[in-house]
C-alpha cells in the first residue's frame, strides 16, 4: 500500500527521497488503514524507511500484530533536482520539458533515478519475500507510489501495460496474488479505508 498523504502530497509536490512527514490527513488515513486491515493475516510486513511510510506502516502493524521490517530499497525513486517541486515549478526551470507527459517512468530527472533502476532495486525484495512466505502465505509492504508501480511492472510482467498508468490514491491498498513467478494476478488496486468517525475532528 501507499502512506498516507503528507503536505507535499496536497500540493502535488515531488518527494521523491525527501523525507516528509505524515500531515493530519495522513495520520487519519493510517488509522482508518489500520481499523480496515486489522483482521487481516499477515506473515511477513516490509515498509520503506522514510518516515511518512513507516509512521503508516506502525499503525497497521500494530493492528495486526505483525512486526514491521525496514526495508531501505522500498523507498521512493529518488527525483533529484525535482523534489520539492510542483511540475508547473519544473517545467518553469526546464521549458523543453513543457507538454511531455509528468511520470519519472518516461524520462530521468537530472541526479535522480530511472524507472528501470527502480524496478532493478524492488525486484530483489519481491523475490526474496516469496522465498520466505509458505504457499499460503501472505505480505504486507507499505511503501510509495513509484515502488509500486516498479511491482505492477515486475509481477504483473507488463512492461507497457495499461496498470502502470493508474493514478495510485495516498494510503491506497493494491493486492497482488501469485506463487513468486510472474505474471501474478492484480486483485485490487486504490482501494481505500473507510474514514474513521474521528477523523473529521481531527483527534490524534
Amino acid at each position: 500500500m501507499r502512506h498516507g498523504r503528507t503536505a507535499w502530497n496536497a500540493v502535488r509536490r515531488f518527494q521523491g527521497r525527501t523525507d516528509i512527514p505524515l500531515d493530519d490527513e495522513g495520520r487519519a488515513q493510517a488509522r482508518a488503514l489500520a481499523a480496515h486491515l486489522g483482521r487481516e493475516r499477515f506473515d511477513v510486513a516490509l515498509a520503506s524507511d522514510l518516515v511518512r511510510a513507516a509512521a503508516t506502516a506502525a499503525a497497521i502493524g500494530a493492528a495486526c500484530g505483525v512486526p514491521i521490517e525496514a526495508e531501505p530499497r522500498l523507498r521512493e525513486m529518488n527525483f533529484g533536482v525535482w523534489e520539492g517541486l510542483t511540475w508547473d515549478e519544473i517545467v518553469a526551470r526546464t521549458p523543453e520539458l513543457a507538454g511531455r507527459p509528468t511520470s519519472p517512468r518516461s524520462q530521468v530527472p537530472a541526479g535522480g533515478e530511472s524507472f528501470g533502476d527502480v524496478c532493478a532495486r524492488i525486484r530483489p525484495v519481491l523475490d526474496g519475500l516469496a522465498g520466505r512466505l509458505p504457499s499460503d502465505g501472505r505480505a504486507l509492504i507499505v511503501s510509495h507510489a513509484g515502488i509500486m508501480h516498479a511491482l505492477l511492472r515486475i509481477a504483473l510482467d507488463e512492461p507497457e501495460g495499461q496498470a502502470l498508468e493508474v493514478s495510485l490514491l495516498p494510503a491506497s491498498i493494491m493486492r497482488l496474488r501469485g506463487d513468486g513467478v510472474a505474471p501474478w494476478r492484480l486483485e485490487a488496486v486504490n482501494e481505500v479505508a473507510p474514514p474513521l468517525a474521528d477523523s473529521a475532528s481531527g483527534a490524534p
